[in-house]
């Protein structure tokens, strides 16, 4: 009885107490232009199209022109002309999830595309274009958070709460990758954003790289290439949405968003069709801005509530990690992770590049021995690095440097630790003493202890 209560309480949130009406004076594009809505609207608005008594085509506005409101649509134009009804919708747009969402795909409106039927909602509402909690009231990052691969289970280590960021080009392997943490990571629960990804890939996805076990106990919000930019853009959304709903609940909760890039193109088409003048690299200034309001969402929450601990995925134009989203993305996030083409062209997958790749929760969530031995397997890749061209054209004497032959000795099995197939799962302690026996440092019983200063376990940290 109290959640049929709950569930009609958060329905009547979302209903309107009364409509206003403007109508279609000019259609250009995708961009619509309506008139007579008083004072009864601003950006953000949800406005309905009505060309008949069957079609209802939801639009938001985008900006205003000359006392008209600019609308772009959530689907196709098909029926509309001028004088078309528009019904404003007064009420700001919100969801209301429930626990009965996990298993299930959802579009960027919160409806099922699953096959499965009704999707029941919850009863407490969260805004899908909400705020982050307030920087003096979030709680710290957490204890590290194992993501099952190896490479980053111990190179660019993860805490709750934290944010990273996948840079990869095109056909690299980030997907998969991706999946591989949804399917093996201790989280609660997953809520994988699919944004601007291609039609043929979800089914694949889902049920070759995240499997009937992954789903299980994730969310998956889904907006295709060939959607309209809003709908690229609100899928974004309504994935921090929905993971700001568990959170509250207080679970952890990993949050993935592939790809944060395709999020800023579809901003960047709704900025231009609105009139923004464009600056870097044809992007409008509100791109940024809302890369900033997007991200800042996921991270620790305030006390008593989970963590969102946040991955995502830019897609680098050209594979130029310096591109201005990647830029953007970089200053906003708590670490990045490379992923090089390069790596993957002789074979070694997940192809990231550790060196490159920096976690700012590390060192803080390793005890001195976990440090010493990332330490020292970083000093044997970056000395065969150094001296690889050298070493593949033979012009490398042995004993010229010890540290280049012991290098040259243990990086081919470096190499094979770092590469991992989607079906295996390593654990964090497992992985430490892998890594620990390659390098030849001791890895035992007592490796709690010496606990870095910052670490969550440190006694100056037990509240």
């Amino acid at each position: 009885m109290d959640r049929l209560y709950e569930q009609a309480a958060a329905s009547i949130l979302t209903v309107p107490d009364h409509e206003v009406f403007a109508s279609v004076t000019k259609i250009l594009g995708l961009l619509i232009e309506i008139a007579g809505f008083g004072k009864d609207i601003s950006i953000g608005s949800i406005v309905h199209l009505r060309p008949d008594d069957k079609t209802d085509i939801p639009c938001e506005v985008v900006g205003f022109r000359e006392n008209r409101a600019l609308l772009m649509p959530f689907g196709s134009l098909e029926g509309v002309g001028l004088g078309c009804k528009a019904v404003i919708q007064k009420t700001k747009p919100v969801i209301c999830p429930d626990e009965r969402w996990l298993g299930r795909v959802i579009n960027a409106l919160g409806q099922p595309i699953d096959g499965k039927g009704h999707l029941p909602h919850g009863g407490i509402p969260i805004a899908l274009r909400n705020t982050a909690p307030p920087a003096h009231a979030r709680t710290r990052m957490g204890k590290q958070l194992d993501l099952g691969v190896r490479a980053v289970n111990t190179f660019t280590a993860l805490a709750k709460g934290q944010r990273i960021g996948i840079f990869s080009g095109s056909g690299v392997g980030k997907s998969v990758l991706l999946s591989m943490m949804a399917k093996y990571t201790e989280a609660d629960i997953s809520v994988i954003g699919l944004v601007g990804e291609r039609g043929r890939e979800v089914q694949e996805f889902l049920e070759d790289d995240l499997g009937e076990e992954g789903l299980k106990r994730a969310v998956v919000i889904v907006a295709t290439g060939d959607e309209p930019a809003l709908m690229r853009r609100q899928a974004a959304y309504m994935t921090l949405a929905v993971s700001e709903y568990f959170r509250k609940q207080g679970k952890d909760v990993l949050c993935l968003i592939d790809s944060v890039t395709r999020f800023a193109m579809a901003q960047r088409e709704i900025g231009l069709s609105a009139g923004e003048p464009p600056t870097s690299k044809g992007y409008p200034p509100t791109t940024f801005g809302e890369l900033a309001r997007l991200l800042e969402r996921a991270g620790s929450g305030i006390k008593g509530e989970g963590t969102i601990t946040g991955l995502f995925s830019v897609l680098v134009e050209g594979d130029d990690h310096n591109e201005p989203i990647s830029d953007a993305v970089r200053g906003i996030v708590d670490g990045h992770i490379v992923m090089e083409r390069q790596i993957a062209d002789r074979g070694r997958y997940p192809a990231i590049n550790v060196l490159k790749s920096v976690s700012r929760s590390m060192p803080a969530i390793f005890n001195d021995q976990q440090n010493a031995v990332i330490v020292k397997a970083k000093q044997i890749i970056s000395s065969y690095e150094d001296m690889a061209e050298l070493i593949r054209l033979g012009a490398y004497r042995k004993g010229s440097d010890p540290k280049v032959d012991e290098a040259i000795k243990i990086y081919p099995e470096i190499e094979n630790f770092l590469s991992q197939n989607k079906n295996d799962r390593t654990e964090i302690e497992e992985g430490f003493a892998e890594l620990a026996r390659i390098v030849g440092m001791p890895y035992g019983e007592n490796h709690n202890s010496n606990l870095h200063p910052q670490h969550p376990d440190h006694p100056n940290n037990k509240r």
